[in-house]
């Protein structure tokens, strides 16, 4: 029998090292090169991934997704049935909720994700609102609960992955339950042949390889939902719920690196600087960029959004670098009124730290 109790998340001592541990889940997790934000999709390989426990081996000719609970026609339907229905594409930019936990200090010990932890799709599904309503929801369902094929331990807590959604958040047309990724298949890390895709929300929203869908009459209190995601600063504290992303603009960066460091150098003259920059509260509105550790900023050129809300944008600044040591910066700015912080957004599980990316360059003419 496995422990049936949450423990705490870790934290390291300030400034300790990575965990052995910690470099497992690195090897298995990865994240986006930033290099490849110049492109406006994400091939598969390249777009952020991160398993929480083992990759399922599912048969598509056996796989069944139930739809039950508080319903009134139970439903089971196979991958076909689902490729008989509304076929719909949306572009939806993806960022795990850990992202720039590495950077805090102490820094919670889990997944070590500096940036890097996006990418943008073309997810293909069909809309998941009209399945719930032929399901015939129940008077009373307050959460829609998903469940994945992945099953493990967790903080001592033996489970499949769960996440539970707002009926009202599970019933708007965006939901897709998509079985094609950039118009093929999805690979096995991405969540074949079924999985969730909520636009604007975090990626532990957007389950993989689900096998249930349940409607339920009170609030779900699965650890995904009840302990881990949530912001808190401390063990004690119930937090407040992780849900959509918090603006975030991030720089391709210039010129060429240094092996180890990643450390930039860039010949002087004209160059254009360059990024992404998305939200899951409300569109970007602007971004600034510095190129003096943020003690001035200009607006940088933010392209039309060509294609579709639930995208990033590109923005652009033609900068004259001149010769010396420069440190980088983007900041978002959304329409809701949200702006990038400036510092680090610190909470024990080390989630939605929006922090703005900081970049090394040394320009130099040799």
């Amino acid at each position: 029998m496995f422990a049936q109790h949450s423990k705490p998340a870790l934290l390291h001592p300030p400034g300790a090292g990575l965990s052995m541990d910690e470099l497992q889940l690195a090897a298995r997790n990865h994240g986006l090169p930033l290099e490849m934000l110049r492109d406006e999709v994400t091939p598969p390989g390249l777009h952020y991934l991160l398993v929480h426990f083992d990759i399922p081996h599912v048969d598509a000719r056996s796989w069944r997704l139930r739809i039950d609970g508080a319903v009134a026609r139970p439903i089971t339907l196979d991958l076909d049935d689902l490729r008989q229905r509304e076929r719909k594409t949306t572009r939806v930019t993806v960022e795990c909720a850990g992202n720039g936990r590495a950077r805090l200090d102490p820094r919670p010990e889990s997944q070590p994700w500096l940036v890097e932890a996006v990418g943008t799709a073309d997810w293909t599904g069909t809309p998941l609102a009209p399945i719930l309503r032929d399901a015939g929801i129940d008077e009373g369902v307050v959460d829609i609960v998903f469940t994945g094929a992945d099953h493990g331990i967790e903080r001592g807590i033996e489970q499949h992955y769960q996440r539970g959604l707002g009926l009202n958040d599970a019933l708007n047309d965006e939901v897709l339950l998509a079985y094609e990724m950039n118009g093929a298949p999805l690979p096995p890390q991405h969540g074949f042949p079924v999985r969730l895709v909520v636009p604007g929300w975090y990626g532990m929203a957007h389950v993989k390889w689900l096998t249930r869908i349940d409607a339920v009459t009170e609030a779900f209190d699965g650890y995904q939902n009840a302990i881990a995601y949530r912001l808190r600063n401390n063990v004690t504290e119930p937090g407040i719920p992780v849900t959509r992303i918090e603006p975030r603009a991030l720089l391709v960066p210039p010129g060429f690196p240094d092996f180890m460091s990643r450390r930039r150098f860039l010949r002087p003259g004209p160059t254009t600087v360059e990024g992404r920059a998305w939200s899951g509260w409300a569109p970007v509105t602007a971004v600034d960029v510095s190129t003096d550790a943020g003690a001035s900023w200009s607006a940088a050129m933010l392209d039309g959004d060509d294609h579709g809300r639930w995208a990033w944008s590109r923005f652009s600044m033609q900068w004259d670098a001149p010769p010396g040591e420069h440190e980088l910066c983007a900041r978002a700015h959304d329409a809701s009124g949200r702006v990038q912080d400036s510092q680090p957004r610190w909470s024990i599980g080390g989630f939605a730290n929006n922090e703005v990316q900081r970049m090394a360059v040394l320009v130099a003419d040799h």
